[in-house]
């Protein structure tokens, strides 16, 4: 199979937009985006969600709008392809680009599955682009009630952070044998036997306009080959799925970089069960989630476990690079001296085997506080070259944010305690920079670039959370990239 790249090139806002009010929907209609049962709501929120729209060819008939319409056709025909076929299709949404497939077809299902080589008992996140659609997967064919199946539990939130990174639990009608199936049915393998959905609205319009032309919701995890870091851009996408998949779609680089908060609202009191672009801290500041509770492990849980995970990234290896990773947890205030000692390098190489003539390749990622090499004495015999990486993920960094720089050092030799003297094939610092935001929009693209350039070991800065930052930055962000960075990790160094 031959894997194609399809470029957006228009402003995604121009993709699609939300219906100024929600229409009256006639018993038997069909809605823009899927099937109804006549049933209609007002919204409740302070936002209309009710309706997207994706614009005619009548909208986008103006010359200056050439590339809209060239973009809605490469829409539409990802969208076919999700509708008649079994194999996923790749999409940039603001989080991490996803693997997406027809939510209610078994057989579409599966093809995620296959693609990635992802674990089957790893249930997967039903991506809608509007709270009809929503209410489609919630409401039974012969449901005759006014009274609205999103649970009032999640309305602080989905009038506050979508569209957005919040993935809320939803109880599944399927596994009720007491009920009519619901409007849109998702397929078993969506959920891996479980009672509950995850379920969310991205905040990108592209993501939005190719979910409403499918008529269908879609299950997408990452777009990675499974227990690889998340995808950031088309390119890391392609590295992973090429010969895989048939189309991915490119919408440039995503402006979170690290997947959605997974929520349980279900449940007394409400819980995280997966950290990410909203923070605990913000989720308590909505009515009923006050004393809203972590449910995850940020380590590996027992891949051999029996239980099936409640949400995504609970159970199995994820987000790792083919190198060795070592993380060193940091603290805020002024303990910030867990440095990387050339003894720690030794011993690294030396576990992975390395021979002393061997030609070695030492990653060293810092963020906020790290000297240049982590601390590192070093001297260059051979040639030292700097690389201004900003294009990692395909922009450069914004207002505020620090530049990624990457400087290679060739031919090093290290100086240890007591004068010890170690060789190193190329050493590579990898500036971050101190921005939460920017280390987690680039975080993913690194670890990927250190396996092109053959590292062995990298060793990565931790950054505080859960206020230890004396500076007082956003842990949640923070919080979302030590979840990731401990998962990654072969080695915790505190």
């Amino acid at each position: 199979m031959k894997t194609r790249i399809s470029k957006i090139n228009s402003e995604q806002e121009l993709l699609g937009r939300f219906a100024a009010a929600a229409p009256q929907i006639q018993n038997g209609a069909s809605s823009l985006n899927g099937m109804t049962n006549g049933t209609h709501h007002t919204s409740h929120f302070g936002k209309d969600l009710e309706r997207w729209e994706v614009p005619s060819d009548d909208d986008a008939a103006s010359e200056s709008e050439e590339n809209v319409k060239a973009d809605l056709a490469a829409l539409q025909e990802a969208a076919q392809l999700l509708r008649e076929r079994d194999i996923p299709v790749a999409f940039p949404t603001e989080t991490v680009y996803g693997l997406g497939a027809d939510a209610t077809r078994s057989g579409a299902v599966k093809g995620i599955y296959a693609a990635k080589g992802r674990p089957s008992d790893n249930p997967l996140i039903v991506h809608v682009c509007d709270l009809t659609m929503l209410r489609n997967l919630l409401l039974s064919t012969s449901s005759s009630t006014s009274s609205d199946p999103i649970p009032a539990v999640y309305k602080p939130l989905i009038d506050r952070f979508w569209p957005g990174p919040l993935t809320i639990l939803l109880p599944n009608p399927n596994s009720s044998t007491q009920l009519p199936p619901p409007v849109l049915r998702l397929a078993p393998e969506v959920t891996a036997g479980l009672s509950t959905f995850g379920c969310r609205m991205p905040a990108s319009p592209l993501a939005r306009s190719l979910i409403s032309l499918t008529g269908r919701p879609l299950a997408a995890p990452s777009a990675n080959a499974s227990t690889r870091p998340s995808p950031t851009t088309a390119q890391h996408v392609y590295d992973d799925l090429d010969g895989r998949i048939e189309l991915i779609l490119d919408g440039g680089a995503c402006q979170v970089g690290v997947e959605s908060t997974v929520v349980d609202g279900l449940c007394t009191p409400p819980v995280i069960l997966r950290p990410g672009g909203i923070s605990i801290e913000e989720l308590r500041q909505c009515a009923g989630w006050e004393s809203v509770e972590k449910a995850y492990k940020d380590q590996q849980q027992h891949n051999g476990s029996k239980e099936v995970p409640r949400a995504p990234g609970m159970k199995y290896k994820h987000y790792s690079p083919k190198a060795k990773v070592i993380l060193y947890e940091q603290q805020g205030g002024e303990n910030r001296k867990n440095l990387v000692t050339v003894e720690d390098v030794t011993q690294a190489l030396n576990e992975i085997g390395k021979e002393e003539d061997e030609k070695v390749v030492v990653a060293i990622v810092r963020t906020r506080y790290w000297p240049f090499l982590g601390g590192i004495k070093h001297t260059a015999e051979g040639q030292q070259q700097n690389n201004n990486s900003t294009e990692l993920n395909g922009e450069t960094a914004g207002e505020g944010e620090s530049a990624c720089e990457i400087t290679e050092i060739r031919d090093a030799v290290l100086t240890g305690s007591e004068g010890r003297m170690e060789k190193a094939g190329r050493i590579l610092d990898v500036n971050l920079g101190k921005d939460v935001g920017g280390i987690a929009r680039g975080l993913f693209a690194v670890l990927r670039e250190m396996d092109k350039r053959g590292a062995d070991v990298i060793f990565v800065e931790g950054v505080a959370v859960a206020g230890d930052d004396k500076d007082g930055r956003d842990d949640g962000i923070a919080a979302a990239v030590m979840n990731r960075l401990r998962k990654a990790a072969s080695e915790i160094k505190t």
